[in-house]
């Protein structure tokens, strides 16, 4: 992120905005940026509004809802930087079919653009196949009354099902473009806790790229054609049978940390997908505890925050189910250790 006040400034006013209108639409405003010179009008809104494809663009642009100007957006309109946008989608576009629910959420910020929750275990993020209702997605709704006005009600990013930790929800169409932005350039810092099948040797990295699975189509898997993705690693302790790691995104495909691992002969514990063989010993303790998940926190979270273009870091505390797996998978390295000093 550039230092300069000019160029904060600058950026603050390309980012998405709605603003107020005598109609019963809702208006985004914006203005193109310098770096978008020369392309198409519905190129750069693709990139300025990356939810919405290029194709509902065009359609938009067609069917004059969007302006350049003050003036009718033509289709493949060039742009030069510093116009003003003005977008007037369809109603039903705007408006969400999901319905807010009274679900309690672990909200550890919120300001007038962001929320950052710390997910727990088995809370779906966004409503899908099989989980229509009970998910994040129609908590927030009930929160927070504006993100019905916000594609997706201002999720950028998600965990999966089972993997707990840190989320981060735009509350305005503006924070909700800072935070893609920030995505795509691969400006937000995330760190994650896992528990890793067998005794990882040293530091690294996977560097592979992540794809749909040729056979499963519901898994995901290091494939050839993949996105790219890479996945840095740390140890941070070890056991008999597991190592607990520090994993933190370049790139954030589904599933990344669990395939990546996975790939390199080191499943996290409780996969039920990417699963490998535990020590029976570890499958034991698990099963005392009943710890049936992949062992994956989303600890920490960095990002520039959208409005005040200043860093900002989270960090949430491991859940209980994680803590006490930690707890026993010590009390048992602890006890060997002591029986193998006693020989």
């Amino acid at each position: 992120m550039n230092s300069s006040g000019d160029k904060k400034n600058n950026n603050t006013d390309y980012s998405a905005k709605p603003v107020s209108a005598k109609s019963a639409e809702t208006v985004i405003a914006l203005v193109i940026p310098p770096d978008c010179a020369g392309i198409r009008l519905d190129q750069a809104l693709a990139r300025l509004l990356p939810d919405l494809s290029r194709n509902r663009l065009q359609a938009w642009i067609r069917g004059k809802r969007i302006s350049v100007d003050e003036a009718e957006a033509i289709p493949r309109q060039k742009m030069w930087g510093g116009e003003k946008i003005q977008i007037k989608p369809p109603r039903d576009v705007i408006d969400t079919d999901y319905a807010p629910e009274n679900i309690p959420l672990d909200i550890i910020y919120e300001d007038e653009s962001l929320i950052v929750i710390n997910k727990p275990a088995g809370l779906v993020v966004h409503p899908g196949s099989g989980n229509w209702q009970g998910t994040m997605l129609n908590a927030l709704l009930h929160h927070a009354v504006q993100l019905n006005a916000i594609p997706r009600a201002g999720i950028v990013h998600r965990l999966d099902k089972d993997t707990s930790g840190l989320v981060a929800v735009a509350k305005t169409l503006e924070a909700q473009t800072s935070l893609v932005r920030q995505l795509q350039k691969h400006a937000v810092k995330r760190d994650y806790l896992a528990l890793a099948q067998g005794c990882v040797a040293i530091d690294g990295w996977v560097d592979a790229p992540v794809g749909r699975h040729p056979v499963h189509r519901t898994k995901m898997a290091v494939a050839v054609g993949g996105k790219n993705a890479r996945t840095h690693y740390r140890i941070l302790e070890t056991f008999d049978e597991c190592t607990l790691l520090q994993c933190s995104l370049e790139t954030g495909r589904t599933h990344q940390i669990r395939v990546h691992m996975h790939s390199i002969g080191h499943p996290l514990l409780g996969d039920p997908v990417y699963r490998g063989r535990p020590a029976k010993i570890i499958q034991h303790t698990m099963q005392q505890l009943g710890f049936s998940r992949q062992a994956l926190h989303a600890q920490r979270l960095e990002l520039t925050h959208p409005q005040r273009r200043k860093t900002i870091a989270w960090e949430a505390p491991l859940p209980q189910d994680m803590t006490n797996l930690l707890s026993m998978l010590r009390a048992q390295r602890d006890k060997n250790a002591r029986g193998r000093d006693q020989q």
